[in-house]
């Protein structure tokens, strides 16, 4: 757990350091996720990690909250309005506060605990991969909506963590449409320094191979799978799983 703990905190602290040289007047401008500015980026991430708090400290006790909305994106729209309310900087903080219990929490955990979430279960360290997966990319959004000289953007070693959590999500992917997932899909990633990253059994013949940067953007919905020139599925299961792949649950 140590290790992606680390990178946890290092994805969310490149963001909010990256938040910090944001004009206030550019907090207003739309990204290309769901029309959303930047403030509603940032308090969805703020309201997540207060969800994910109660999942690991109350056993999910207010996950059942889902079910008092007619679809996901109007229960996302409670914590996006909670903080059009406040000031960036006040955004940012609520963010931070949130952050940190899912941190403390996930720290007392073994990687094998398991964590109730909106549908289903996932171990801790899958958990904790997820939060780091949803940090990202919704920096990506923020990102390519404000451009900051001397700042680049670049793709880390980080991303092995979501393509490990794209991959042990897929049964859960598979299910969410009604779909067998009977024979598992192997994920091979090259990524930074052309590292390769490896998730799913060695004695598959179904595997998804290419760039873990398109990998991680088509899983978190960044990316359509039509854009990736360089991410190719060998077996029918595995076209499949490309097609169904996502990193939330």
């Amino acid at each position: 757990m140590r290790e992606i703990l680390s990178d946890l905190v290092a994805e969310q602290q490149n963001l909010d350091q990256f938040l910090q040289k944001v004009n206030i007047r550019d907090w207003s401008k739309r990204t290309p996720a769901k029309g959303w500015d930047i403030r509603d980026h940032v308090s969805h991430l703020a309201a997540l990690e207060e969800y994910a708090h109660n999942a690991l400290a109350d056993g999910g006790s207010r996950l059942s909250e889902l079910d008092d909305f007619d679809t996901v994106e109007d229960f996302n729209q409670v914590g996006v309005l909670r903080g059009r309310d406040m000031r960036p900087q006040d955004v940012i903080e609520w963010w931070r506060l949130s952050r940190a219990k899912v941190i403390e929490g996930l720290s007392v955990s073994n990687a094998s605990d398991q964590v109730p979430w909106f549908h289903g279960t996932m171990a801790a360290k899958t958990f904790a991969a997820s939060r780091l997966a949803e940090t990202w990319a919704h920096g990506l959004d923020i990102h390519a909506t404000v451009q900051i000289a001397d700042v680049e953007v670049e793709d880390t070693d980080r991303l092995r963590h979501i393509v490990l959590a794209a991959q042990a999500m897929l049964p859960f992917a598979f299910e969410a449409v009604g779909e067998d997932y009977s024979t598992p899909v192997r994920v091979e990633g090259i990524g930074v320094m052309y590292a390769k990253w490896v998730a799913g059994p060695a004695d598959t013949d179904q595997c998804i191979k290419g760039s873990a940067a398109e990998f991680c953007r088509v899983a978190v919905q960044r990316m359509d799978l039509a854009e990736a020139e360089n991410l190719h599925a060998h077996g029918e299961i595995a076209e499949k799983a490309l097609r169904l792949v996502r990193t939330y649950l």
